[in-house]
């Protein structure tokens, strides 16, 4: 897909997720002095307060939390239908990342999913994009 809306990937609390994806991987930001998974990524932990903070790798397999079905196309980048995925983290469940599935496909709460990764245009950023396992 050439897309005319892109992520902003230089964010300094984002810029490493993108990284990550840029090299095929799946990456999310854990605190090192309690352990707890941060989503969204921060430098301090809110649930100790420490300010240990790394970024570790996902298997890149989770459950399906949630979806919904956009049938009204709203830009021309995103054809109609499409539908929308937020997927929990198998080995941190507090993590839930969006993704975007073409068309109306059968889905099932907690169905397993898989990750994979949309370049999206020449040099633009790279997308983890979720789909069933």
């Amino acid at each position: 897909m050439t897309a005319t809306i892109l992520p902003f990937d230089q964010d300094r609390d984002t810029a490493g997720f993108f990284q990550a994806a840029a090299e095929g991987r799946l990456v999310y930001k854990a605190c090192d002095d309690c352990g707890h998974a941060l989503h969204p990524p921060t430098d301090h932990c809110p649930h100790c307060g420490g300010a240990h903070t790394t970024w570790r790798d996902a298997r890149g397999t989770g459950r399906l939390h949630s979806w919904t079905t956009v049938m009204h196309q709203i830009h021309p980048d995103y054809p109609a239908p499409y539908t929308l995925v937020v997927v929990e983290l198998d080995e941190a469940p507090e993590v839930r990342l969006m993704g975007r599935l073409d068309g109306e496909p059968l889905l099932v709460p907690e169905m397993a999913m898989q990750v994979w990764f949309e370049p999206l245009g020449e040099g633009g950023p790279v997308l983890p994009q979720w789909k069933p396992a």
